[in-house]
């Protein structure tokens, strides 16, 4: 009976152990994850949002740039995961670029439609008072397309977050993918479902935060 009730209290703490550390594992997952999808976030927006305007404020460029910047959007970007493994070797460097692929395309044409969408009149206006270009920028056109632009953030948002999790199931040793898929292999239903309601709350919250701040814009 003594040996029974050691082996059932060996098993428990066996389980709890291993219970506290899957728990530590997914922290520190999500911790590293963090820094990566912070990263991937501010390379595809910033520079969605530079391209943008630097397309979007002159008409020719943004004719010539815009068709362009749809044809690369269409291709899938998993073809050309094994050219970003080639560049940038199996790691995060890979994992930021293919994230940041994701989300750099739509908020560049979002920004484009946005400003070339912008009241012609305010644009004249701004000729009138002789704006600086960078004036003009700040004062004319952004506030004019925050909207549109806030619209292609909440888009690119989305699309970075799933490329960075697309990276890390295909080439990582490490992050939520990496772990989500070692958890599919193994048939861990209950890892499985942790990670997967833990990205889906996140996603859902940050979508649902975006998406209330760009209606608010529209209703101004």
């Amino acid at each position: 009976m003594g040996r029974t009730g050691g082996a059932v209290a060996a098993r428990r703490h066996l389980t709890k152990g291993g219970r506290v550390s899957r728990e530590r594992n997914i922290l520190a997952a999500r911790r590293r994850d963090g820094g990566c999808f912070r990263l991937c976030c501010l390379i595809a927006l910033t520079g969605g949002l530079a391209l943008g305007f630097a397309l979007g404020a002159h008409r020719l460029a943004g004719q010539v740039g815009e068709p362009i910047l749809s044809s690369l959007y269409s291709i899938p970007k998993i073809t050309l995961y094994p050219v970003i493994l080639l560049v940038f070797g199996l790691g995060i460097s890979a994992k930021v670029a293919f994230g940041a692929l994701h989300g750099f395309f739509p908020v560049a044409l979002f920004t484009i439609g946005a400003l070339k969408n912008t009241n012609p009149v305010l644009i004249k206006t701004a000729r009138v008072l002789r704006l600086a270009p960078l004036a003009t920028a700040r004062t004319v056109l952004l506030p004019a397309a925050l909207p549109e632009i806030v619209t292609g953030l909440r888009i690119g948002f989305s699309a970075t977050l799933l490329g960075t999790l697309i990276g890390e199931l295909f080439a990582s040793d490490r992050g939520l993918g990496f772990m989500l898929i070692r958890a599919m292999e193994a048939h861990k239903v209950l890892d499985i479902m942790a990670l997967t309601l833990l990205l889906f709350g996140f996603a859902t919250a940050a979508n649902m935060l975006l998406l209330a701040v760009e209606r608010r814009l529209h209703r101004r």
